[in-house]
């Protein structure tokens, strides 16, 4: 969506500025911008030079678009990490979709606590009244991108499509009410339809499991306890910060930010089959097994995460990477790959709004992945 990058803009370089008062004049000097970081280990499995040879081109290609963090870990240790100018390990980055499966990890946690159940109708009240076909929809429907909603996620023009209706015009105010007025388009399960609107759904009724208040204060802050405790802390990812709606929903399809260094953390917390940092289980092995687990309609998705399989919808690259490759993607090109086989996670967070800027960091990321043995 064009309309995303015009809309949210990032500060792209940090200044400082250092008054001096010369003859009575104040003279303001703009403080160096620090040095971009670029760090490459020197006794990891890949020599320096073959990973700074690949790992170049996604900065210095044009044809990619801009790149503003790459990051690549091996067995949990971060081995390569780059940054553009007035980007750093402490910056945060924001997600687009990569929150979609930060939002299914949350899920799994409350399905593994009891709150809600993968095949039962989701409790939407405006799915309520007999005879609605909605109230049919299941958590397992929405994870897996099939609920039928009738959602148009890229309009032509883009003032059409619902998801930037939803994040940034008339659907602002209250994202989980647009989302949950949709009527169905198909049966519940029957087709795949990629959905920003279902994550929306899934935030919302995640917090109505914390609170029954709907006060908006009130919703932030027991969504964000659940977060934290369960989630933020245990998983070592200090810098997550997920964004709200007016009404207290977290904006869990589209408005998270990151540290890359945490977003790497949280690939490999898919990794190591919901295992943290210190190998303590935070979330189940099978939930991680069923977000890996193709959905029906689109052998290339499993449950809010993107697989490395043929099909005419597929975020990835089949026949270029490993077939058990999985990973996070964003709206403009970010990503979080995790290869099991080769005990990887890459992270590339940036700016690429074209379609063959994306195929060609993916040709790039696919180049870099494949000096690993696996």
């Amino acid at each position: 969506m064009q309309m995303d990058s015009r809309i949210v803009k990032r500060l792209g370089l940090a200044l400082g500025a250092a008054g001096v008062l010369v003859a009575g004049t104040l003279v303001v000097r703009a403080a160096p911008a620090p040095a971009p970081v670029y760090a490459v280990a020197s006794d990891a499995v890949v020599g320096a030079d073959a990973l700074r040879a690949a790992i170049d081109p996604l900065f210095e290609d044009d044809a990619m678009g801009e790149t503003r963090a790459l990051l690549v870990m091996r067995d949990g240790q971060v081995i390569a990490e780059r940054y553009a100018p007035g980007f750093g390990p402490d910056t945060k980055l924001l997600s687009w979709s990569i929150a979609k499966s930060v939002t299914a990890v949350l899920v799994g946690l409350m399905v593994s606590d009891g709150r809600l159940a993968l095949d039962s109708p989701v409790p939407v009240a405006a799915w309520s009244q007999p005879g609605d076909p909605r109230g049919k929809i299941t958590l397992r429907q929405l994870l897996q991108m099939r609920s039928g909603l009738d959602h148009v996620e890229d309009g032509e023009p883009i003032t059409r499509g619902d998801t930037p209706r939803m994040l940034f015009m008339d659907g602002a105010q209250d994202m989980r009410a647009y989302a949950e007025s949709k009527p169905l388009a198909h049966a519940p399960g029957a087709v795949f339809s990629y959905s920003t609107g279902s994550s929306i759904i899934l935030s919302d009724l995640m917090t109505r499991m914390l609170t029954s208040s709907a006060d908006p204060d009130i919703r932030r802050r027991a969504m964000q306890t659940f977060i934290d405790g369960r989630l933020k802390a245990p998983g070592q990812l200090s810098s997550l910060t997920p964004e709200y709606d007016a009404a207290g929903t977290m904006i869990g399809g589209s408005l998270l930010h990151m540290t890359a260094r945490d977003y790497g953390r949280f690939g490999e917390l898919l990794r190591r089959n919901g295992r943290s940092p210190n190998g303590h289980q935070i979330l189940p092995e099978k939930w991680v097994a069923f977000m890996r687990t193709p959905s029906p309609r689109n052998p290339a998705y499993g449950a809010h995460l993107w697989l490395n399989r043929e099909s005419s919808e597929s975020a990835l690259m089949p026949g270029r990477a490993p077939d058990s490759l999985f990973g996070c993607v964003g709206h403009n090109g970010q990503y979080i790959l995790i290869s099991p086989s080769q005990r990887l996670t890459v992270v590339r967070i940036g700016m690429s709004p074209e379609k063959e800027q994306r195929a060609a960091v993916r040709g790039a990321l696919a180049r870099l992945m494949g000096l690993f043995p696996g």
